[in-house]
Parts: structure tokens; C-alpha cells; sequence
């Protein structure tokens, strides 16, 4: 599992580490039962302060994707597996938004409204 973050983005680097988790619970490289890698060596690797990668973790267990158990670190829950199952819907919604000429703003703002129940 390769975690990535842009130092140049607005958005906060805990938020873009569960983001990255996301993406790979969302593509399957990471599946239910897969040990998220420890937050020291996220950190580390990282070049970010280990409080940041442990915010990150706490938001994905709050949505109840990944586990978090002391000594055991972070385990990805079975509540992740229809990530990958919408993935594929999500991809040919972005590229049928293309074909139609969407902005990905526009995009997310339709998906939002939708998942709102708007």
C-alpha cells in the first residue's frame, strides 16, 4: 500500500491520507482483513507528524472502514468491500460526465446533491 499526499494541496494532509486509503479500499488493492501499515511508519515515511496519520486512521474508523485496536493497529472492515463494488459505477459516471462535458465540480456537486437525498 502506497500512501500519497500533495504538500502543495489546500486540503489537510490527514485528509489526504484517508482520501489515499480510500482510493485503494474503493480500486481493491487493499481488502477487508488487510493491516493498514503501522502510523509510525506512515509518519515517517511520510515526513508528517505522527498525530496526522493517526487523525487520518480515526476517520476512516469512524466511517467504519478500517479497525483500530492498540498493538494490533489499524484493520480494514468488511464495511469496506462495496467500495470497490461502486468504483466501477463511479468510473463510467466520470466518464460519461466527460463525453457530456462536465466539470468534475459539476460532477461531485450532482453526487452530493443525490447522496444529500436533494
Amino acid at each position: 500500500m502506497l500512501i500519497r499526499i500533495d504538500p502543495q494541496s489546500d486540503a489537510a494532509i490527514f485528509a489526504q491520507i484517508a482520501a489515499s486509503v480510500r482510493a485503494d479500499l474503493a480500486t481493491g488493492r487493499v481488502a477487508p482483513g488487510d493491516r493498514l501499515p503501522a502510523a509510525r511508519e506512515v509518519a515517517s515515511a511520510l515526513g508528517v507528524n505522527l498525530h496526522t496519520v493517526l487523525r487520518a486512521y480515526q476517520e476512516l474508523r469512524d466511517e467504519g472502514l478500517v479497525d483500530m485496536r492498540r498493538g494490533r493497529g489499524a484493520t480494514v472492515t468488511d464495511a469496506a468491500a462495496p467500495l470497490a463494488a461502486l468504483h466501477r459505477d463511479v468510473v463510467a459516471l466520470a466518464e460519461k460526465a466527460r463525453r457530456l462535458g462536465l466539470s468534475p465540480d459539476t460532477l461531485a456537486a450532482l453526487v452530493k446533491e443525490t447522496a444529500d437525498g436533494r
